[in-house]
C-alpha cells in the first residue's frame, strides 16, 4: 500500500485518476480516506485525486504529536512531495482544521479550498466534559457498541440515522467507527484541545467554498457562517438533511457542488 514519509511519519494515501488539476481530500476525526469514496469515484474521471489518512488514523503510522498545527504541516509536506504545486484541498471537520492552516500558512500550495462541517474556533468548552468522558472510556475499552451508539448521532444527522433506507449504510459506518484502536484517544485530544485560527482567516486568499449540513451538531451551521464572514469572497452552502458527514449522507449534493466548483476554479 502506498505511503509517503512526511515530518518523520508514514502517511497512507490513495492516488487515482489523472488530469492537469489535483484535488486532495483530508478526512474527519475517527474516520479515514474511505469517507470520500463517493467523491473520489466521480472526480477521478477528470482529475488526479489524492486522499490520505491523518497520522494515527486509518492506514497511517501512529506517531505524535497530534495537534492541528502538526497536521497542517503534514498536509503541506504531502502536497510538496506528491504534487509539487498548488492543489484544490478539501477537508472535513479535522480535515477542515488542517485545510485552513494549510491555506493560511502555505498559500502557494492551495489553488482553492473546500471546507465541510468544520470550525475556525477552539472546541467549545461546553463540549469538553462529554467528549473527555467518551474518550476516557475508549482509552480503557476501545469503541464498544454502547460508545459507538453515542458517537453516531454526533457524526450523522438524526433524520439520516432514522431513515430506514439508510439502514445498511448506518451499519457499515458504525462498523468503520468501531475499527478505531484505543490509540485514537490521542488524535481525539488533539481536536478537543486545539487552538482556534480565527485571526488567520484573513490570510486565506484563495477561492473558498464552505459546506455545512443543517443538522450538524458537532460543528453547527453558525461555525460555517463565521468562517464565511472571515474569508474574503468565500461562499457558503447549507445542505438540508445532512449532519457532520455530508459527503456520506448526501453524496449527490456534495458531488454536484464540488464538480461545479472545480469547473469554475
Amino acid at each position: 500500500m502506498p505511503h509517503v514519509r512526511v515530518n518523520g511519519v508514514n502517511l497512507f494515501y490513495t492516488d487515482q485518476g489523472s488530469g492537469s488539476e489535483t484535488i486532495v481530500f483530508s478526512h474527519g476525526l475517527l474516520w479515514s480516506h474511505l469517507m470520500f469514496e463517493k467523491q473520489v469515484e466521480l472526480l477521478q474521471k477528470n482529475y488526479r485525486v489524492i486522499a490520505y489518512d491523518h497520522r494515527g488514523q486509518g492506514g497511517s503510522e501512529f506517531q505524535g504529536p497530534f495537534d492541528m498545527d502538526t497536521l497542517g504541516d503534514d498536509a503541506a509536506e504531502l502536497v510538496k512531495k506528491l504534487v509539487g504545486g498548488p492543489v484544490h484541498f478539501m477537508g472535513l471537520s479535522m480535515g477542515g482544521f488542517t485545510g485552513m492552516r494549510l491555506a493560511a500558512r502555505y498559500p502557494e500550495l492551495v489553488k482553492s479550498l473546500i471546507l465541510l462541517e468544520t470550525s475556525a474556533n477552539a472546541e467549545p468548552v461546553e463540549n469538553h466534559p462529554k467528549y473527555k468522558m467518551l474518550n476516557g472510556l475508549v482509552k480503557w475499552f476501545g469503541i464498544l457498541p454502547m460508545i459507538a451508539d453515542q458517537v453516531m448521532p454526533i457524526m450523522f444527522a438524526k433524520s439520516w440515522l432514522e431513515n430506514p433506507a439508510n439502514k445498511a449504510e448506518v451499519k457499515r459506518w458504525k462498523f468503520e467507527l468501531r475499527k478505531n484502536k484505543k490509540s485514537i484517544t490521542q488524535p481525539v485530544e488533539g481536536v478537543i484541545y486545539r487552538s482556534g485560527v480565527e485571526d488567520e482567516l484573513e490570510k486565506i486568499q484563495c477561492p473558498t467554498m464552505i459546506i455545512v449540513g443543517d443538522e450538524d451538531v458537532a460543528t453547527k451551521p453558525d461555525k460555517a457562517k463565521f468562517i464565511n464572514m472571515g474569508i474574503k469572497d468565500s461562499i457558503l452552502h447549507e445542505i438540508q438533511g445532512a449532519g457532520h458527514s455530508s459527503c456520506i449522507e448526501k453524496p449527490d449534493e456534495v458531488n454536484q457542488l464540488i464538480s461545479s466548483w472545480l469547473e469554475k476554479h
